[in-house]
């Protein structure tokens, strides 16, 4: 892992960041979606993580912003990325940053005595920055974290919430399989004044849930999957000033192009998704999504 100049692209692989099955896939990048109407933010994308014939950083905010995607929240997920999301969103007027420790890597660094000292540097980062507008993604996986590492998580998750209050930033939430210990921290933590549910993957019970306990919703490709009827559900219960939109991106690609390298150009292909799902029109769904946006991250930039 390495600290690249962020216009010069990413830091590291797509494979370096998740495990593979090993079959051989698509790497082409998809063809660019028809604008959409009215300007939204993707709140939750990887830059520095590379996937096929990847761009330069500068290049991905160029293609984004000519289909109605201007800015983009760089998500950091480990001190590496931490750093180079902090220095892209310098570097770079269309982003802002998130910085945090994954909850996959809370156990990793717990395992050699440095996740104190990981979420120091964090915090630092986070409060050094104005452009560092989110604590995240934090959270709980229980999907790749066994027994013995979700003590490490459920101490990480609870520094990160600590931080977002004191710091006054938004606190964005991964969960996989997870559904009711992330409530029962966040009960016990208390929430802070904003906070997102990151790649939103409950049904409609866990998503009131969420909105009673004051978060945005953030939905990305996973929307568009034809195994996705519960999490559709999800959507159409989110009221529309808490729903927000995302990529993910190398990873989660929508539907026709699942599986492909996903970036933030492809947004539209989501919001053009959540529209049908909410029989809502286009353009003032798009007017929501980056009001909701703003709201939820500490205003505009």
């Amino acid at each position: 892992m390495s600290t690249a100049d962020p216009g010069s692209g990413p830091t590291r692989s797509r494979a370096a960041t998740e495990e593979t099955s090993g079959a051989r896939r698509d790497r082409e990048r998809p063809p660019a979606p028809e604008p959409l109407p009215h300007p939204v933010v993707d709140n939750h994308c990887h830059l520095d993580i590379a996937d096929g014939d990847w761009v330069s950083t500068a290049d991905a905010i160029a293609a984004a912003a000519a289909v109605g995607v201007p800015r983009i929240v760089q998500i950091g997920c480990d001190l590496p990325g931490a750093r180079w999301a902090v220095q892209a969103a310098a570097e770079h007027d269309a982003l802002v940053a998130g910085v945090a420790l994954h909850p996959n890597e809370a156990p990793r660094l717990a395992e050699v005595g440095r996740l104190d000292e990981a979420l120091d540097e964090i915090e630092q980062l986070a409060a050094a920055h104005d452009k560092v507008r989110a604590v995240g993604e934090t959270g709980l996986d229980h999907f790749r974290t066994g027994e013995d590492g979700r003590a490490a998580q459920e101490e990480s998750f609870r520094r990160h919430i600590d931080i977002a209050k004191r710091l006054g930033k938004t606190l964005v939430i991964h969960d996989r399989d997870a559904h009711d210990d992330v409530l029962r921290i966040i009960d016990e933590e208390g929430a802070p004044e904003r906070w997102v549910m990151h790649c939103f993957s409950g049904d409609d019970r866990f998503a009131r849930q969420c909105l009673d306990r004051g978060a945005h919703l953030s939905f990305a490709g996973t929307v568009t999957f034809k195994n996705a009827a519960p999490l559709r559900n999800a959507l159409a219960v989110t009221p529309m000033d808490r729903m927000l939109v995302e990529t993910d991106a190398p990873f989660l690609t929508p539907t026709p192009y699942r599986g492909r390298p996903n970036a933030s150009y492809l947004v539209p292909l989501t919001v053009r998704a959540m529209a049908e799902v909410l029989r809502a029109d286009l353009e003032t769904l798009c007017r929501a999504i980056d009001a909701n946006t703003e709201a939820a991250f500490g205003g505009v930039w």
